[in-house]
C-alpha cells in the first residue's frame, strides 16, 4: 500500500524509475500548484526539465511505442537527460515591421506618404494596448499565465491524455509563453530564409505537431519557454506575444489588427472588439472578419463562428473577474461589426507623389547602408520597420502636379505625349518635387493597354526606374558657355553667328578632326557678329557652334559631366559636333542637378530624396556621405548665371515663364524637329527641369495641341510659371552673384598687316587673334594674284574681339598703287547690338 502523499515532499518509497518517478515528482508539487503567485521560475531548472520530460516522454513511449513500463521508464530517463541538453535561450530578433515613407507637410511636420510591408505590423508598448485585450488574451488563451513558469503542467497533461492516450483530437496545451516562442521561431525563419521553399521548410520544422517530430518540437518549445520566463517579466512576454501574433492574412500584432478591423488604435479597443481580436487568434484563417460573410469558412454562416468564439472569450473574462457580469452581457449583445481599414502598401498609394516614392525605393536599394546586396536592401525596405523621412515638399509637389494636369492630359489619341518636372534645392541636391502626366502602375498589362499608366519614372535614369532619357536640345549650350568663360573669354566678345558649314574641331581627347556640320537658326537668319550674352538670351545655334569651334570639344563634354550631366541609359555621352546642340538623351533630374550647381556658385550636389532614416529601435541609420563637388569656380558660375538670367527677360526664350519675386536664371531647349521641349531654371532656392515631349514617336511639340488651341511647346511655359509661383512664395530667392567685370568687358583686337600674304595664311593668323574671317571679292592690286591686297577694317584698326575682318585678294593688276602705311587708330565704341530671331535645334527647329 502506498503511503499518503506528503504535500511539499517527494514520496521516496515509490520506485525511482521511469513513470513512477515521473508521477511521484508530479504529485510532489502540490504545494506549488496550490499557490497562484508561486511560479516555476523559483524551481531548479533541472527539476522542471526532469518533471516535464519524464511526464511527456514516459506517457508517449508507453502509449505509442511499447506497453512495457520498464521500457517507458528507461525512455523517460533518457528523455529527461535530453531535455536538460536542449537550448534554453531564445534569440528574439526584431519582428518584421512596415517601413514608412514620410514627406514634409504644409506645416513642416511629417506626413505619411507610403508604407511597405510583408507583414502589416506596428509594434506598440504595453501602455498602448487596451487592458481589455490583455485580459481577454489571458482569460481565453492561458488563464494560469500569471502563475506558471512558462509551461502549464495541468494543460500539458490534459492535452497528452486526450490526444495520445484517449485518441481524441489534437489539443495544444500551449501557454502564451509557448505561443510566443513558436511565433518568434517562425519570425526568425522568415528573417533568415532566402526563398519560399526554404521558409516553408524552416517554419514546418518550427511548428510541426505530428509524430515524433511534433513531440521533439514541443519539448524544444517548452524548454525555450522556461528560459524565456527566467529572462523576461510576464508583462513583457504578454506584450511581445500580442505584438507578434497573426490576426489573419498579413495582419500581425494587435495595433495593426485594431486599425485594420475596427479603424482604431489598440489602446481604444472596447471589450467586444478586444474579444473579437483574441477570438481571431484561435483560428486566423476561419475567424477573420474582413471577407464577405458567405466566404467565411466556405459556409453561409456570416460571422457566427467568430461571434461564438467572442462570446466565449467575454464569458471567460467575466468568470475570472476581469470584467463584471453586466459588462460582459452588454459586450455580448453587440453585433460583430467590423470597420475594415485596408492598409496601403507600395507606391501606388502615394497619390501624385508615386514616382517620387518609387525613386526613394531605388535610392534605398542602391545604398549600402541598408545591406550589402540589393536583395538585402529590398528585404530591409519591406521588413525593416524603417521610418524614411524624405525631402519632398508637399506644397511644391501639389503645384507641380496641378500645373501639369491642367495643361497636359495623361494620354492623347494620336500622340504618346509625356511630361515630367523635377525640382531640386541648389547647394544640397534635395529633391523637392517630382511629378509626371501618368498614373503610376506596376501592372505591365494595364500599361500596355492604356498609355496613361506606367511604372517608368520619366524624371530619372533607367537605373533608378526611369527611361532612357530625352534629347535636351539647346539646354546643352550652357556647358559651351561655361567652357568659354573658363578659357578667359568675355560675355561681350563678338562671335561670328553667320550661318555656314563648320569643319575644323579641336579635341584633346580623340585628336583634332574635320567633321562637316551646318546648323541653322530657328528663323533661318544668319545674324553675323553677336555676343555670347545675346546668343544666350536668344539661344542662337550658329553663335554657340562658332564659340565651340574656338574651344576644346573634350573640355566642353568633360565639364558637362562634372556638372552631373550623363546619359539616362548609362552609356557614355556622345561627343560629336551635333551633340553640342543637345543630341544626348538626358533625364530631367540630371539637368536640374547641373543647373542647380550653377545657381549654387558652382557647387554641384548629387540628388538625394532622403533626409534621414530611423530604424525600428529609434536609432538613426547613417546614410553615408552626401556627394557635393565644386565643379566650376564661383566666378564662372556667376557669369553663367548672369547670362542665363537674360533668358527670362523680355525677348528671351523663357520670358513667357517669368514670375516676379526673385531673380531667375535658366535655359530652354528644343530637340531636333521639336520632338522634345524643355525649360530648366529657377531661383537660388529651387531649380526645376521640365520636359514635354514624345514618350514614343516623333510628333512636333509645335503642332501637338493637348488641350484646345495651345501647343505643347507653349504649354511648358504655363506649367513652369505655376511651379515658380509656389517656389518663390515658399522659398524666395536671392542674387546668384555678380559677374566679374572682366567677364563683361568689351575687348578689342588690332588688325595685323596682312598685305601680300596668301589668303589661307592670313586667315589662320586672324583666327588665332580671335577674329572671324570673310573672304571678299578680288580688287585691283599690284600684289601677286590671290594674295591679300587689303583688309576691311584696314591694318592697324581696332576691331572688337570676335569681330569679323574681310580679306580682299589681289587680282594682279599692275596699275594698283602701293598700299599706304598703316596708321594706328584708337579703340572704337562698342557696336550696336544686332537683332536676331530665336534659335533652332540640331539641324531643325529649336526656339530655345
Amino acid at each position: 500500500m502506498m503511503p499518503p502523499v506528503q504535500e511539499g515532499s517527494f514520496v521516496r518509497e515509490w520506485p525511482d524509475r521511469g513513470l513512477f518517478r515521473t508521477f511521484r515528482s508530479f504529485f510532489s508539487y502540490g504545494e506549488w500548484m496550490s499557490s497562484r503567485r508561486r511560479t516555476l521560475r523559483t524551481l531548479p531548472g533541472h527539476v522542471l526539465g526532469f518533471l516535464l520530460l519524464s511526464l511527456i516522454a514516459g506517457v508517449l513511449v508507453s502509449a505509442g511505442v511499447t506497453p512495457a513500463v520498464v521500457v517507458a521508464a528507461e525512455a523517460a530517463d533518457t528523455a529527461a537527460q535530453t531535455f536538460e541538453k536542449l537550448p534554453g535561450s531564445l534569440e528574439i530578433g526584431q519582428p518584421m515591421e512596415k517601413t514608412r515613407v514620410w514627406a514634409v507637410g504644409n506645416d513642416g511636420n511629417p506626413v505619411q506618404l507610403a508604407a511597405f510591408f510583408e507583414q502589416n505590423r506596428v509594434e506598440v508598448g504595453a501602455d498602448e494596448m487596451s487592458p481589455f485585450v490583455k485580459d481577454a488574451a489571458v482569460a481565453a488563451e492561458d488563464p494560469r499565465f500569471p502563475d506558471h513558469g512558462g509551461v502549464d503542467v495541468i494543460g500539458t497533461l490534459r492535452a497528452i491524455l486526450s490526444t495520445y492516450i484517449l485518441g481524441g483530437p489534437m489539443q495544444g496545451g500551449s501557454t502564451i509563453t509557448q505561443q510566443y516562442v513558436k511565433n518568434v521561431l517562425i519570425q526568425n525563419c522568415e528573417a533568415s530564409s532566402d526563398g519560399p521553399v526554404e521558409l516553408q521548410a524552416c517554419a514546418q520544422q518550427a511548428t510541426t505537431t505530428a509524430g515524433s517530430d511534433g513531440a521533439a518540437r514541443k519539448l524544444k518549445e517548452m524548454r525555450l519557454a522556461v528560459g524565456l520566463e527566467k529572462r523576461y517579466s510576464k508583462a513583457d512576454i504578454l506584450t511581445g506575444y500580442l505584438n507578434i501574433a497573426n490576426f489573419g492574412a498579413r495582419t500581425y500584432g494587435v495595433q495593426a489588427a485594431a486599425q485594420y478591423y475596427f479603424g482604431v488604435d489598440a489602446s481604444a479597443l472596447r471589450i467586444s472588439q478586444a474579444a473579437v481580436l483574441v477570438s481571431i487568434l484561435n483560428n486566423p484563417n476561419v475567424l477573420r472578419i474582413d471577407r464577405p460573410e458567405s466566404a467565411v469558412n466556405g459556409e453561409a454562416n456570416g460571422y457566427a463562428l467568430t461571434r461564438e468564439r467572442r462570446d466565449y472569450v467575454i464569458a471567460k473574462m467575466a468568470e475570472q473577474g476581469k470584467i463584471s457580469q453586466a459588462e460582459g452581457a452588454s459586450a455580448s449583445s453587440e453585433p460583430v461589426l467590423p470597420a475594415i481599414n485596408p492598409p496601403s502598401t507600395g507606391c501606388d498609394s502615394a497619390a501624385g507623389a508615386s514616382y517620387f516614392c518609387d525613386y526613394v525605393t531605388w535610392a534605398v536599394k542602391k545604398n549600402p547602408a541598408f545591406g550589402s546586396t540589393s536583395a538585402e536592401r529590398a528585404e530591409t525596405l519591406r521588413r525593416g520597420g524603417l521610418n524614411i523621412y524624405t525631402t519632398l515638399d508637399l506644397d511644391l509637389q501639389a503645384a507641380t502636379e496641378q500645373g501639369i494636369a491642367s495643361r497636359i492630359p495623361f494620354s492623347l489619341a494620336n500622340t504618346d505625349i509625356g511630361t515630367a518636372a523635377v525640382t531640386v534645392e541648389p547647394g544640397t541636391g534635395r529633391i523637392l518635387a517630382m511629378a509626371q502626366n501618368k498614373n503610376f502602375s506596376n501592372d505591365a498589362t494595364l500599361a500596355a493597354a492604356d498609355n496613361s499608366n506606367t511604372a517608368i519614372n520619366y524624371s530619372t535614369d533607367r537605373g533608378f526606374g526611369g527611361s532612357s532619357g530625352f534629347q535636351i536640345g539647346s539646354t546643352f549650350k550652357v556647358f559651351i558657355l561655361m567652357e568659354w568663360l573658363k578659357q578667359g573669354h568675355s560675355l561681350n566678345e563678338l562671335v561670328d553667328g553667320s550661318r555656314r558649314t563648320f569643319t575644323r574641331w579641336h579635341d584633346s581627347c580623340t585628336g583634332d578632326h574635320r567633321t562637316s556640320y551646318r546648323p541653322k537658326n530657328y528663323d533661318g537668319t544668319s545674324p553675323g557678329a553677336i555676343t555670347p550674352l545675346q546668343a544666350t538670351k536668344r539661344s542662337v545655334n550658329t553663335a554657340f557652334i562658332a564659340m565651340a569651334q574656338q574651344l576644346d570639344l573634350c573640355a566642353i563634354f568633360d565639364g558637362a559631366e562634372k556638372m552631373g550631366v550623363h546619359r539616362a541609359d548609362g552609356e557614355p555621352l556622345d561627343r560629336y559636333p551635333a551633340a553640342l546642340l543637345g543630341a544626348n538623351e538626358i533625364a530631367p533630374l540630371s539637368l536640374a542637378t547641373a543647373i542647380a550647381g550653377i545657381a549654387a556658385s558652382g557647387l554641384v550636389c548629387q540628388p538625394t530624396a532622403i533626409d534621414r532614416v530611423v530604424g525600428p529601435a529609434g536609432k538613426e541609420i547613417p546614410l553615408g556621405g552626401h556627394d557635393c563637388v565644386q565643379a566650376v569656380t564661383p566666378r564662372v558660375a556667376h557669369a553663367a548665371s548672369y547670362a542665363m538670367g537674360t533668358v527670362f527677360e523680355r525677348g528671351g526664350t523663357a520670358a513667357r515663364a517669368a514670375v516676379p519675386g526673385a531673380p531667375l536664371m535658366g535655359k530652354t531647349g528644343t530637340a531636333d524637329r521639336a520632338v522634345h521641349s524643355w525649360i530648366t531654371g529657377g531661383t537660388t532656392e529651387a531649380i526645376t527641369s521640365l520636359w514635354v515631349g514624345n514618350v514614343s514617336g516623333s510628333d512636333s511639340m509645335y503642332t501637338v495641341r493637348p488641350l484646345g488651341e495651345q501647343t505643347a511647346y507653349s504649354a511648358k511655359f504655363g506649367i513652369f510659371a505655376d511651379i515658380l509661383k509656389t517656389s518663390i512664395a515658399k522659398f524666395g530667392g536671392t542674387s546668384f552673384g555678380e559677374p566679374d567685370p572682366e567677364d563683361l568687358e568689351v575687348s578689342y583686337v588690332r588688325v595685323p598687316q596682312l598685305s601680300g600674304q596668301d589668303v589661307s595664311t592670313a586667315t589662320r593668323e586672324l583666327i588665332q587673334t580671335g577674329l572671324a574671317v570673310v573672304v571678299g571679292n578680288p580688287v585691283e592690286s599690284a600684289r601677286p594674284e590671290g594674295t591679300v591686297a587689303r583688309t576691311v577694317p584696314a591694318a592697324g584698326k581696332y576691331v572688337r574681339a570676335g569681330g569679323t575682318v574681310t580679306l580682299h585678294p589681289s587680282d594682279g593688276a599692275a596699275n594698283d598703287p602701293p598700299a599706304p602705311a598703316p596708321v594706328p587708330t584708337p579703340a572704337p565704341s562698342p557696336a550696336p547690338t544686332p537683332t536676331i530671331g530665336p534659335d533652332e535645334g540640331p539641324g531643325a527647329g529649336d526656339a530655345g
